[in-house]
């Protein structure tokens, strides 16, 4: 009787390996730029939800720009042009739109780009 081998073989393992390593090289690179997101949403919200009854663009950007401060977002990810005031059929909606390049290996960068509005509670001053 012939006995059959099971398993994989060591070139095999290593195939896996180098796909599984890739793919996980590529989050270690992406994970952080969507974390830093989450926290632009998240002082977004916190800014929208306080009121903005009579505030100016101008004081709204310096109110989210102190609480992206708390959430780790870098100075040089958000620039005050990138926060913009829109107005759509339900409101007034605060918006921040940016680009963000992600360095990952020789000469090839990931563009992310990122976009979001949040519902604004109150009336702005112009």
């Amino acid at each position: 009787m012939k006995s059959r081998q099971n398993g994989i073989t060591l070139i095999g393992f290593l195939v896996i390996l180098a796909v599984v390593g890739f793919f996980g090289y590529m989050a270690m690179k992406l994970v952080p730029a969507y974390a830093e997101y989450m926290g632009v949403v998240k002082s977004m919200k916190e800014v929208a939800s306080a009121g903005t009854s009579g505030k100016t663009l101008t004081e709204m950007r310096r109110d989210l720009m102190f609480k992206m401060n708390f959430q780790y977002v870098d100075d040089a990810t958000i620039k005050p042009g990138d926060v913009r005031i829109v107005r759509n059929a339900s409101g007034n909606a605060l918006e921040v739109a940016y680009a963000k390049v992600v360095p990952f290996m020789y000469n090839i960068d990931f563009l992310l780009h990122f976009k979001k509005d949040v519902a604004l509670v109150g009336n702005v001053a112009q």
